[in-house]
């Protein structure tokens, strides 16, 4: 049925949410579908924070694509002054 990844973020004090949001938007949505998630969805959860649902085909495309997405992750803090917070990751059992 799928895989889904979902992840939460939050970036600095201080920073501006929308030049987060149009880097977001630009450069990391486009890179997780070209890394083969079917749908990417991110979600304003506060002033500072996000929750970002990646769509994948299945966990072995998911599987493929996590070098790729550690490394991006290695240098968010520096280039989009943003961290990771969570993540939960498993099989799509049921949808409607």
């Amino acid at each position: 049925m799928g895989y889904v990844t979902i992840t939460t973020w939050e970036i600095a004090d201080g920073s501006d949410y929308e030049t987060n949001l149009r880097t977001i938007r630009e450069k990391r949505m486009p890179a997780l579908k070209e890394l083969g998630a079917t749908r990417v969805t991110v979600v304003r959860t506060s002033a500072r924070t996000s929750a970002a649902i990646s769509e994948w085909p299945d966990e072995a495309t998911r599987n493929a694509a996590q070098h790729a997405i550690d490394e991006v992750r290695s240098k968010l803090h520096t280039e989009d002054f943003s961290r990771l917070t969570g993540e939960m990751k498993g099989e799509v059992v049921a949808e409607l």
